[in-house]
């Protein structure tokens, strides 16, 4: 089976590269997927397009006989996305579930207590039907005692899904129907179509019956939305909307009391500050009962950026432990699950959800809901650097002219989270200087503070990387600095003295410990202000024996040490 995928996936780069020479790129997929669809199940419902006829379409459609029905869905449907124009992918969010990760969730659903032979399914954003068609086998298999007219019938009463997309929604319906095709084959007639064409999220949610499954891979990517719609989905918006935070809020909407909700989503609603709203609204309404991270996103999800996990939701009005397990995709095609005990959520439902990402992060993650300082605590807050440096390129130097202040980049602080400040510009269209419009230009900063890296990734060796922009650097070039906005600044609260030195603060948060904690909060490449002001951190008393340690030149694993012993000795005591 392995060297039949591989042979597909060759023709499929065949396939994309073809597609991306065709002016309407779109038109070309559509078709090309429609032949391909046919010589792979030549009884399908007619397509919405025209088919074309084409060797290659006709000779992935043959290598895909070959396969499982479930694998050969996935690899036909993500033909049709990397056919896509990048543009229209992005903007619809087109990207398909795996068939293990599919398998694991329907499980997860599946002990939540969905009896297939008789729930109520539904997919609001069901795509190339990644989880219709896996949904509609498990009914056929749980009522096995019927005859396959009554299994027909009672499929098509139960199973529902919608599909912007028309095309996709096309899809979707041929692999349900490929899906149960020995029974469609008995009962002589067609299939009724179990998918509707319309953007759920514009339906009036009147329109809906509702369902004991809400499952499902909801489109990600921000989205604007008119004044009706704000107002609409306002209980779960803070600001920017996510497409896959509104089809959350829908699936609360849709759910019976006592459903499910199981979906793929990405990792970043579990502690951006944008969801703090629909954190609040899932723990109140549909808390989780089970989170599974996906470890190793590559070959998870083409093209997707996105750190992604799936999750389950069970409607009641008391929260339950959360099972937090973790997947890893093997190149067999099946995952490895790794479980990793429960997890209770957050006191404040709106606060970032703490959770371990790994097995090692575990105690850690238990004991960090039990000590109560934050940043605010110990006397500071957190901005992002003022300046866009392409918003004032005239005012950029790269040689230093009178009344020009220092321009700090993020290079300037030392990768390896020594604490190490060196100023320098040596990153592309980087310049050393900054000419101020006026003493009062915003983009100044007067008052020593902590720099710390705004973007890091999961892969990288550490996420939070700091040092110290010092008060003797600024006033060396005349009292102001500018710093641009690829940083953070952890400033001291304007009007208050604060009970820690920065540089015990930049001594913490280079720290492993604090870096992993930063970890079981975040859920994107941004090191958000809003998370870091969220952290659990040492006591100021606490924090204080770091400021004499620093004083005494104590060496860093001696430093680290006490950091972790603070975090476990703290926490242990607090939670007692």
């Amino acid at each position: 089976m392995e060297e039949r995928v591989n042979h597909y996936l060759n023709a499929r780069h065949r396939a994309r590269k073809l597609a991306g020479q065709h002016a309407d790129q779109l038109g070309f997929a559509r078709k090309f997927l429609a032949g391909l669809l046919l010589s792979y199940f030549p009884s399908a419902t007619p397509p919405p397009v025209p088919p074309l006829t084409n060797k290659l379409a006709m000779e992935l459609g043959f290598i895909a006989q070959g396969l499982d029905p479930q694998m050969a869905a996935y690899l036909i449907s993500t033909t049709y996305t990397v056919m896509l124009p990048p543009d229209y992918r992005g903007k619809y969010g087109v990207f398909y579930t795996p068939p293990a990760l599919v398998g694991r969730l329907l499980d997860l659903a599946q002990k939540s207590g969905i009896d297939w032979s008789t729930a109520q399914v539904l997919d609001p954003a069901c795509g190339g039907g990644a989880f219709l068609a896996p949904v509609a086998q498990r009914m056929r298999t749980s009522l096995s005692h019927l005859s396959p007219q009554d299994r027909i019938g009672h499929i098509e009463k139960h199973l529902a899904g919608m599909e912007i997309d028309p095309f996709s929604a096309w899809m979707s319906q041929v692999f349900v129907e490929i899906a149960l095709k020995d029974d469609i084959a008995c009962t002589g007639r067609r299939m009724r179509d179990v998918i509707e064409i319309r953007d759920s999220l514009k339906t009036d949610e009147n329109h809906f019956a509702r369902f004991d499954l809400v499952v499902g891979n909801p489109p990600y990517g921000r989205i604007k939305l008119s004044g009706e719609e704000r107002e609409k989905w306002r209980r779960s918006l803070f600001g920017h909307a996510n497409q896959y935070g509104l089809f959350s809020d829908l699936a609360t909407r849709l759910v019976r009391p006592g459903g499910t909700i199981a979906y793929v989503t990405p990792t970043s609603f579990l502690g951006g500050q944008y969801f703090q709203a629909l954190r609040k609204l899932l723990s109140s309404k549909t808390p989780p009962i089970a989170i599974d991270f996906i470890a190793h996103r590559e070959g998870v999800f083409d093209d997707a950026l996105q750190e992604a996990l799936i999750a389950v939701y069970k409607k009641s009005n008391t929260a339950a432990p959360i099972r937090v397990s973790y997947l890893s995709l093997m190149e067999t095609g099946k995952i490895a699950v790794q479980e990793n005990g429960t997890y209770s959520l957050p006191d404040n439902p709106g606060a970032p959800w703490i959770l371990p990402r790994n097995p090692e992060q575990s105690r850690l993650a238990t004991l960090a809901r039990h000590l109560p300082t934050r940043l605010a605590d110990l006397g500071y807050t957190v901005s992002t650097g003022p300046l866009v440096w392409n918003r004032h390129k005239e005012k950029l130097l790269a040689i230093r002219e009178k009344g020009a202040v220092p321009l700090v980049w993020a290079e300037c602080i030392d990768q390896e989270g020594t604490g190490t400040f060196t100023f320098k510009a040596t990153g592309r269209n980087h310049v050393p200087w900054y000419m101020p419009t006026h003493s009062s230009d915003a983009n100044l900063v007067r008052k020593g503070c902590v720099l710390l890296q705004r973007t890091t990734s999961l892969e990288q060796s550490r996420r939070l990387i700091a040092a110290e922009l010092s008060q003797e650097f600024i006033d060396q070039y005349g009292g102001a600095v500018t710093v641009e906005n690829h940083l953070n600044m952890v400033r001291p609260i304007p009007s208050q003295k604060p009970l820690v030195s920065l540089s015990a603060i930049v001594a913490l948060l280079n720290s492993y410990t604090v870096d992993q904690i930063f970890r079981c909060i975040n859920g994107s490449a941004a090191v958000s202000a809003y998370e870091l002001e969220a952290m659990p951190l040492p006591s100021p008393k606490e924090c204080k024996k770091l400021e004499s340690m620093l004083a005494c030149g104590a060496a860093r694993s001696d430093m680290e040490q006490a950091i972790k012993e603070m975090y476990c000795n703290v926490r242990l005591s607090a939670a007692a």
